[in-house]
């Protein structure tokens, strides 16, 4: 046992040597980001992707707050990192115990660029890595957005198929995302990207842009973490998880009605490449008629990153689901009623299960197509 201990002290000192190498050989022109970045630590992954050849890959993680507290596991999308919630998650440290990760090829983890196949089913299983074996967590909720919600979808289905799991998934928060892509309104950029010919181009054409070294604190602090292990020429491998995600988000979205755990959908009603369609959608056929609690809502002044935009907005959210206060189908109707008189204008609206039914007024006089009795 203490030989085991001592080695994986030495791979953590080790790691901990490469982090400083890389630190010091890194510009940062954001306070912002150069803490984001020294207040994390590195773990190692040896990649499952038969294409990748067993590669041995460093991944960036933080955590915050106690943690003998409620634990939140946070799970980034695309292009960005972990640094997308660095506004809400001050909202919450107080009283959670929160881990964020920067999945291969995005952040401040590796971006090998000689072939390496980024896979959501492998970032699926990064995450039980982590959360078992890095973070410890037994009993956690999951907060997933954009790129993160498919890679959160597939760790659902690992989660739903183990027979015994060594942790408990507790609560499911979805936000914006292309999570169903028939009804997505994808840009130039992320069609193009995959096109074998433009997609180069649009990189060499980014990377001829100056790096944005002033001017909006959050932006400087983007930009140093796109610059950090040449992340922009990353975007162009990284970026066909699209590919993935087409041929399996059928299947991921049928782990949500299969699932019993509680889901709390939220979704930036002014987001124009993953419109309103797409979470109408999912809700209707996936969430709607589920047994277990679900609840849907709509950030009326969010775009695509709620957690930035409206990040007090999100964490509203986040409390009232994780403290038992969404209404059962039952009681829903006059919930909605008092939370929608009680809600300031940039709240989210809550938008409850839909029951189609003939309606029936007890009571009430008969119609007949000769007229209404008396």
């Amino acid at each position: 046992m203490k030989s085991i201990r001592f080695v994986w002290f030495l791979l953590v000192a080790l790691l901990s040597l490469s982090v400083q190498s890389q630190q010091d050989d890194f510009v940062f022109y954001s306070e912002l980001s150069k803490n984001w970045f020294e207040g994390g630590s590195y773990f190692e992954w040896t990649s499952t992707t038969r294409n990748n050849n067993g590669a041995k890959i460093n991944v960036f993680y933080r955590t915050w707050g106690d943690p003998q507290k409620p634990k939140l596991l946070i799970v980034h999308g695309f292009p960005n990192s972990s640094f997308d919630f660095y506004e809400l998650i001050p909202l919450l440290e107080n009283d959670f115990y929160i881990a964020a990760l920067d999945f291969p090829g995005s952040g401040f983890s590796d971006k090998p660029l000689d072939g390496f196949s980024y896979m959501l089913a492998e970032n699926a299983q990064i995450l039980d890595y982590f959360v078992t074996d890095i973070v410890q967590f037994d009993d956690f909720a999951m907060f997933t957005h954009d790129r993160g919600v498919s890679i959160g979808l597939a760790f659902l289905g690992n989660y739903i198929d183990n027979p015994d799991p060594s942790y408990t998934l507790n609560y499911h928060f979805l936000s914006n995302s292309g999570m169903f892509l028939p009804l997505a309104n994808l840009g130039t950029f992320q069609t193009a990207i995959l096109d074998p010919v433009r997609g180069p181009q649009i990189i060499e054409l980014r990377k001829a842009r100056p790096r944005l070294t002033e001017g909006d604190p959050s932006e400087v602090a983007r930009a140093d973490i796109f610059a950090f292990n040449d992340g922009i020429d990353a975007l162009l491998h990284v970026g066909k998880y699209l590919l993935e995600r087409a041929e399996n988000e059928f299947d991921w979205l049928d782990n949500l009605p299969k699932s019993p755990v509680p889901v709390a959908y939220l979704w930036g009603l002014t987001d124009t490449v993953n419109p309103v369609r797409i979470p109408n959608y999912v809700w209707l056929n996936y969430l709607n008629e589920r047994d277990v609690e679900s609840s849907f809502w709509l950030l009326p002044t969010a775009g695509h990153y709620p957690q930035r935009e409206k990040p007090e907005q999100v964490e509203k959210i986040i409390r009232l689901a994780l403290d038992g206060k969404v209404p059962s189908p039952e009681e829903e109707n006059q919930w909605m009623i008092e939370y929608s008189a009680n809600r300031d204008d940039e709240d989210a609206i809550y938008v409850g299960r839909s029951n189609v039914r003939k309606m029936q007024f007890p009571g009430a006089i008969e119609y007949s197509p000769d007229g209404y009795s008396q």
